[in-house]
């Protein structure tokens, strides 16, 4: 059964998308990160190697020569992601669609900001996990995004 993690509230969603992969990277959790908009990974690709003043997040694009060897994978394409192993199954979800195949992931992680583009795509989907039984937990992070 898939587990879902909702973290809402977030005031800059790639900002707290970071924070977040950055916390699993510490965790020693690999991260499939999953954003279909080129300039968002983009994004996410600088502020992963600049998040901290001391270091970084080891990452790169799923479909880099270094992929099956890098603890954080950034797609804009699901399918271009190299197998996952069965205990690393984590899926960050930065889309506003439900993620193909997201049964095959053990945990999706949904970063969801105030913003009403975000949040009404947001509700849906946790409305979608909701109905077919997985289990999901809800953080609010508007103090702390």
């Amino acid at each position: 059964m898939t587990r879902i993690s909702f973290f809402h509230g977030a005031n800059d969603r790639l900002h707290a998308a970071a924070q977040w992969v950055a916390d699993a990277h510490h965790n020693s959790t690999p991260v499939l990160i999953y954003t279909p908009q080129e300039k968002h990974a983009e994004t996410l690709d600088r502020l992963l190697w600049t998040q901290t003043a001391l270091g970084f997040t080891p990452h790169c694009r799923a479909s880099a020569a270094l992929a099956a060897e890098t603890p954080v994978l950034i797609a804009t394409q699901l399918d271009e992601a190299p197998a996952i192993p069965e205990d690393a199954r984590v899926l960050l979800n930065l889309s506003d669609e439900i993620p193909g195949g997201f049964e095959r992931f053990s945990h999706i992680v949904e970063i969801i900001s105030s913003n009403d583009e975000v949040r009404l795509p947001g509700r849906d989907r946790f409305r979608f996990y909701r109905d077919r039984g997985c289990s999901i937990e809800s953080h609010d992070i508007s103090k702390n995004a």
